[in-house]
């Protein structure tokens, strides 16, 4: 019988700012900071665990789209303001976020990502390196470059959107952090690049997005892109002592296809764990939001 590696199920353990109060009928209602939100949830399939009526009485910013990628925000209050912060702190690390309303729903953070956040900062911090070296790969606004540059390592930051990246920077500020590598560009492009400069890193973070663009038009699409990406990644990683985390959020993605993307690419992978991220409501369900697999080697 072929062994496989068990599969674990994480949810944030850290976080005061952020709190998934309800979801369900393909809505979750959260709180970031001191608003409450209602956004769309295509994977909560049940009904709500508290009902309409305690959701109004809640929110106060709700989201409703006009097509499949876009929509506007209704504010209960209109003076509400459309920007704010959030922190995030756990055992080795503190950082900050500017949120803000976009029209495609999405807030500026991720929270279930907070998982990971806290792999990289562990591993930063035990790795012998002064100053490790972290890549972070279509890396949004920044969290986990946040985190890696809190946490001691000399980070380097990746995305295809220019605005993104701005947004990131704005993190960084108001983290009171400084001198990220901010790196406008396609993700492959960018790692093809660094292999033939000879470039190591000791820690190497990919979120891929389902579908994307970079910033000529080059087209990635997870199941066709993945395994030329990771079989590129594993040769930038310093073989002494490093960290991979392979996060992606595709309805059609389990965690055992991320085990194998990960054991093909590199077969003498040690430390292994693959899963499924989840934030757990306070109402009582768990909403599953994407699956993992990461590894990392320290040096003895």
């Amino acid at each position: 019988m072929t062994s496989t590696t068990d599969i674990q199920l994480l949810t944030p353990q850290h976080w005061k700012d952020y709190e998934l109060i309800d979801c369900g009928d393909f809505e979750k209602l959260e709180r970031f900071g001191d608003l409450i939100l209602i956004r769309p949830e295509p994977q909560a399939v049940w009904p709500k665990a508290l009902g309409d009526a305690e959701w109004n009485k809640r929110y106060h910013i709700k989201f409703r789209g006009r097509s499949a990628t876009s929509g506007d925000w209704l504010k209960k209050n209109p003076k509400t303001l459309d920007r704010w912060h959030i922190a995030y702190k756990n055992n080795d690390a503190a950082i900050k976020f500017r949120l803000g309303l976009t029209s495609f729903k999405h807030v500026g953070v991720f929270p279930e990502q907070a998982v990971n956040w806290d792999y990289i900062s562990q591993s930063v911090r035990s790795f012998s390196a002064e100053k490790p070296k972290v890549l972070n790969l279509f890396a949004y606004t920044g969290g986990a470059s946040l985190i890696a540059k809190a946490a001691g390592a000399d980070t380097t930051h990746v995305d295809s959107i220019k605005q993104v990246v701005t947004w990131a920077n704005e993190n960084q500020e108001i983290s009171g952090l400084d001198n990220i590598r901010w790196v406008v560009e396609d993700a492959l492009k960018f790692v093809k690049r660094e292999l033939k400069r000879g470039n190591k890193y000791n820690g190497i973070i990919l979120d891929p997005p389902a579908y994307g663009h970079g910033p000529k038009g080059e087209k990635w699409k997870l199941e066709d892109h993945i395994m030329e990406m990771m079989q590129d990644v594993i040769q930038l990683l310093d073989p002494k002592e490093h960290f991979l985390i392979l996060n992606t959020y595709s309805l059609g993605f389990s965690s055992v296809i991320v085990e194998n993307l990960i054991k093909t690419a590199f077969p003498q992978v040690e430390n292994l764990e693959i899963g499924e991220l989840y934030l757990q409501a306070t109402a009582g369900p768990k909403l599953p939001l994407g699956v993992f697999g990461k590894f990392r080697k320290i040096a003895k």
